[in-house]
């Protein structure tokens, strides 16, 4: 058997093992169980994948590889998104760098840079994607635009139209005059911001009396086209039906009643521009008003607003207050608080602007998909979000999907300039239909990213083809996303997939939180607080980073991520390599058997109960993508149990008679290749490495079975027996350490009460570095207890001490112990520490408690003993 070496370093497995999985085909589906398929929500191609992309990965990699390991034909489906606008912005920042600009390349050439832009952030995706381990199809990766899916684009948008659920229409859209496109509602990001109230006098005509109106934004009233009212506001009883003059622009405007006006708010009278408001120009259209639009495209003031023709929006607002006051139409200026809209992309202020754009007609779409999360077809973990994702699609609105931008699938409608026809297909027309012209133009828009992106769990297989893969796949079994696209993607994948195919997306949504900074704080370029995978993975090594991630992955909060816990993690790495190396080292004559139970030491009995526990509980916690409690599992069993407990409990074994060592080295080789198993898909470079020095292992373990138990493999009195052992081993060590007793130097123990097995007894004072343990019919001075149940008492003889010393030592430890009992107790007991303090907090001082509460009584027992 070939050794492992003395250290363990990461990098020496990684891409070997990378490899030699990926040419040997093992990350495609095999075999004939029940398929099982994770679409990767595909990373916009605008940057190098962050550490929120690494959480997310990793926990979709565990599951897969879990699959695999359970006999599932498992599919994971990688692929990029073109990401539109993102990716536009991201390229013309970069040709600014470069001196240049897209209105300068035109599109031909700038499509062609975007292009070459897509070819270089695919090519790093992947290699991310790769280093951390990630074991996705590579034969099946796809891309939002490449030809396969850009056809289904085309086919989709062409059905929706002609089944009357596309349309075109003049509504106010939200405009970014810095990216020049329209955004959807949920691109816009709303902040409070400071603004203020102006309050406006609107004379009456023919009379001395006027309405005051309060806007936040004043120069818009340069396009006011009435004054509305709630219809029984008593304040404005008798002025429906006359007429205001619009200060500054001279023009005559209605004063109408209308009950979308809340009579609480400001004034109770409202200025009514259904150019550059939404509710306002649902307004107009009840009540028939003229719509004159005053902003520009680019946030200027057009040829409509007279005067202030050109100026910014800002500006405008400056000098349409100032001509206010100076007229004497200013009443006063309250400052407020209000939501402002900004671009989720380049973070300018969106303006609501009048524009012809195409429109998804969602309602009739989003019935099922409704149905399908109440019903429990598809399942939110944690639940939590089903509440949210219903509440949203009960008020869903029309979905916009044509931008003004350059990047991405290009609207598949043409409009004939000799007759109008508006023609819309699939593949591009040479003539028109109606009037047989070639003088054919296409519509300059593209569609809204997440258009091509709701399609991408059949796209992917090869819809609207009916592929084998499609047949076999779909639908896939879980999506893992982030929530802040729950209402970008999830929504409409579900909307699309009962639509397109008749039947859900996925089962499951799991649904991923923020990662932070150790202080809380959302990571950003301009906090410098970023964390890069590949720099932990370089460092650390991609099983560190992996199980730290995994660990951390709560359901309900976010994330603190502090990269000491990298540190953490690593020396877990450490651990499983060094304990393995242990056990191969400790194989000589080596023969596998099947195990005698008649001649298992209580330790064995223990051990293997306690693997077929962890096993299932390591299970049990994937199926509910409880990953921390699953990664805690594991921890604990290897680390606590098997290398502090068994390994240790096994070393004399080891050295005994033929017969002892032989059942020692078979269940320590039973345990690490389970062992080995139920990491795997956790930390895959590391426990394929060892796998491959297993007595006995075949091919990969990559491709191996899952460890598989039940309840009866579970041995409640060998555990109940070996606690027993370890709570006196743990008494005579703290015994030690109370007394300054160094854990190397034995000690002398001793027992009162009833015989105990002379076998746990060996163990116990091998466990305990102590000499033999003998039996005394009475305590002698100078000794204190270290354990007693209802039968026995242990002793630890302490030898020659200053007996008033260490009292006075101990209690005054014993005093430090109970202040800082009394401490904790009453932060516990603040109710307002407990439902304000982060829940990691109050479970440290809880910890913390029981930690006080232990070793008072420890100490006082101590201390009665000397006396």
């Amino acid at each position: 058997m070939e050794e492992l070496s003395t250290r363990y370093n990461p990098s020496d497995l990684e891409e070997k093992w990378y490899s030699r999985w990926k040419e040997g085909g093992y990350f495609e589906p095999r075999g004939t169980g029940e398929p099982f398929t994770i679409m990767i929500p595909p990373p916009n191609i605008t940057a190098p994948l962050h550490m929120g992309h690494a959480l997310n990965l990793v926990i979709q990699d565990i599951i897969i590889r879990f699959k695999r390991m359970k006999g599932f034909k498992a599919l994971w489906v990688p692929g990029e998104d073109h990401a539109g606008i993102a990716t536009q912005n991201a390229v013309e920042k970069d040709l600014a760098k470069k001196g240049t600009n897209r209105e300068e390349l035109g599109r031909e050439k700038f499509l062609e840079a975007t292009w070459n832009w897509t070819a270089e952030y695919r090519q790093r995706i992947r290699e991310q994607i790769e280093a951390m381990g990630c074991s996705v199809d590579w034969s099946r990766e796809r891309f939002t635009m490449d030809d396969g899916l850009s056809e289904a684009v085309r086919k989709s948008f062409v059905d929706l139209y002609k089944q009357g659920l596309i349309y075109r229409g003049k509504y106010i859209v939200n405009w970014c005059p810095r990216c020049a496109t329209v955004l959807s509602d949920e691109e816009v990001e709303h902040e409070d911001e400071k603004g203020a109230f102006y309050h406006i006098k609107y004379p009456i005509k023919g009379s001395e009396e006027y309405v005051v109106i309060a806007t936040t934004r004043p120069e818009t009233m340069l396009a006011d086209t009435a004054v509305a009212v709630y219809p029984s506001d008593e304040r404005y009883e008798g002025i429906a039906g006359k007429t205001v003059i619009l200060p500054l622009m001279n023009r005559e405007i209605p004063i109408i009643q209308d009950r979308y006006v809340d009579p609480s708010f400001g004034t109770g009278a409202l200025k009514v521009t259904p150019a550059h408001d939404p509710n306002d120009f649902q307004i107009g259209l009840r009540h028939g008003l003229e719509v004159i639009e005053v902003i520009d495209k680019d946030a200027r003031i057009n040829e409509n607003g007279g005067k202030y023709r050109g100026l910014d929006r800002y500006e405008a607002r400056k000098q349409v207050v100032k001509d206010l006051e100076e007229q004497g139409f200013l009443i006063k200026v309250e400052p407020m608080v209000h939501a402002v809209g900004r671009c989720y992309r380049c973070e300018t202020i969106v303006e609501p602007s009048l524009s012809d754009q195409w429109y998804v007609k969602v309602g009739p779409l989003a019935k099922r998909a409704i149905e399908a999360v109440e019903q429990g077809d598809v399942v939110f973990f944690p639940e939590t979000w089903k509440k949210v994702y219903l509440n949203w699609m009960h008020e869903i609105r029309d979905w916009c999907i044509s931008r003004q931008l350059w990047w991405g699938h290009r609207v598949p409608v043409w409009y004939c300039d000799d007759c109008n026809e508006i023609i819309v297909e699939e593949h591009d027309p040479e003539f028109c239909p109606r009037c047989g012209s070639r003088k054919l133009r296409q519509d300059e828009d593209v569609l809204d990213t997440w258009f091509s992106s709701q399609l991408w769990p059949f796209t992917t297989l090869g819809w609207p083809e009916k592929t084998s893969y499609l047949k076999a796949f779909y639908p896939t079994s879980v999506l893992v996303t982030a929530f802040d696209i729950i209402f970008f993607w999830v929504a409409r994948m579900i909307m699309a997939g009962y639509h397109f195919m008749g039947d859900k997306p996925f089962d499951h949504v799991y649904i991923t939180r923020l990662i932070r900074d150790k202080n809380g704080r959302k990571m950003s370029k301009s906090l410098g607080n970023g964390i890069d995978p590949l720099d932990v993975i370089e460092e650390h090594g991609t099983d560190a980073m992996r199980f730290t991630l995994a660990i951390l992955a709560a359901q309900n909060h976010d994330i603190k991520l502090d990269v000491r816990f990298f540190d953490t993690y690593k020396k877990f790495a450490n651990k499983i390599w060094n304990a393995s190396r242990f056990v191969f080292l400790n194989m000589e004559g080596f023969e596998k058997m099947e195990i005698d139970e008649t001649k298992l030491a209580v330790e064995d009995r223990w051990i293997m109960s306690r693997l077929a526990k962890s096993v299932t509980a390591v299970e049990s916690s994937i199926d509910v993508y409880d990953f921390p409690t699953a990664s805690k599992t594991i921890y604990s069993f290897f680390w606590n149990e098997f290398c502090d407990w068994y390994i240790e409990s096994v070393k004399p074994r080891l050295n005994r008679g033929a017969e002892d060592r032989a059942v020692a080295q078979n269940v320590l080789i039973k345990i690490l290749d389970a062992s080995l198993r139920m990491l795997h898909p956790f930390m895959p470079y590391i426990t394929e490495e060892i796998w491959q020095r297993l007595p006995g292992s075949e091919g990969l373990l990559i491709s191996s079975e899952w460890p598989e138990f039940d309840e009866s493999d579970f041995d409640d009195a060998s555990e109940n027996e070996f606690s027993r052992i370890m709570e006196i081993v743990r008494g005579i060590r703290n015994v030690k350490a109370e007394m300054n007793i160094p854990p190397s130097s034995k000690t002398d123990v001793y027992c009162l009460g009833r015989e105990i097995d002379s076998e746990v007894l060996k163990l116990v004072s091998h466990l305990s570095n102590s000499n033999e343990i003998g039996w005394r019919d009475e305590k002698t001075s100078g000794s204190v207890s270290a354990w007693a149940d209802n039968e026995n008492t242990l002793y630890v003889v302490l030898g020659e001490i200053d007996t008033e010393a260490e009292i006075q030592r101990l209690q005054g430890k014993l005093e430090k112990e109970r202040n800082d009992l009394t401490r904790t107790k009453s932060k516990l007991e603040n109710k307002s520490f407990v439902d304000n303090a982060p829940e990691e907090v109050v479970n440290e001082n809880r910890e913390r408690l029981s930690i006080s509460q232990d070793n008072i009584l420890r100490i006082e027992k101590i201390v009665e003993d000397l006396r």
